[in-house]
């Protein structure tokens, strides 16, 4: 993954989010929602964990985590760490 920094989940606590969509199409969208939904369940039923490609205000990074909860408009990782769906490019199940 074209080296983007790994962040400990810790850390993205402190990172400041812009309003902005990362992706440029709707099916890129419906997509990364598809697969939000699945990585929530399988980090819930079987630990699994994911690498989730973001973008704050800083840049784009990426983080190694489970997924607790997808809502409409953000993820929530353990810690109550919250992720907005907008800033998200990628998830990669692990």
């Amino acid at each position: 993954m074209r080296n983007i920094p790994e962040v400990q989940k810790e850390t993205v606590k402190t990172s400041i989010f812009p309003r902005e969509e990362v992706l440029k199409n709707k099916e890129s969208a419906a997509e990364r929602r598809s697969m939000l939904e699945r990585a929530t369940i399988l980090s819930n039923l079987y630990h699994n964990k994911v690498k989730i490609v973001f973008e704050d205000r800083d840049g784009s990074k990426m983080v190694d985590t489970t997924i607790w909860a997808t809502t409409e408009a953000a993820i929530m990782l353990k810690g109550g760490v919250v992720i907005p769906i907008h800033r998200i490019h990628s998830i990669n199940l692990i």
